[in-house]
């Protein structure tokens, strides 16, 4: 069973996240309210897959993408931003630090279950 990472500071979009992506076959789900426990769980566990908030109150979501990718462990780990910010700029920024695919909140459930079923392979 491949675990998926799920990275926000709010519940609701922790689960409603988690529910999206209920259909998923042989995966399972671990969740993080923070940058920094995510850092922690990253270091302690394997992981198929990270999905990722940018804006959390101690350590952001690209200071989360620059330490996955500074990890030779986990350099390859596919990486889905889920966030409110809708601005090139920040598109562009956490892109470049390594993430693997952006996408803005709302979202439909189709969307992120696309998204994630494009990334999965990548880790099989």
């Amino acid at each position: 069973m491949r675990k998926l990472l799920i990275v926000d500071d709010s519940k609701v979009m922790r689960d409603m996240v988690a529910a999206c992506l209920r259909p998923l076959e042989g995966v399972s789900f671990e969740f993080a309210a923070s940058g920094l426990e995510a850092i922690e769980r990253l270091s302690l566990n394997d992981f198929a897959l990270v999905v990722l908030d940018l804006n959390m109150p101690d350590i952001g979501g690209v200071e989360v993408v620059e330490f996955v990718r500074s990890q030779d462990k986990l350099r390859s780990l596919p990486i889905l931003i889920v966030t409110t910010r809708g601005d090139e700029a920040s598109r562009q920024q956490v892109l470049a630090a390594g993430a693997s695919r952006y996408m803005t909140k709302p979202f439909t459930p189709e969307q992120i279950l696309t998204a994630v079923r494009e990334l999965l392979p990548l880790t099989a």
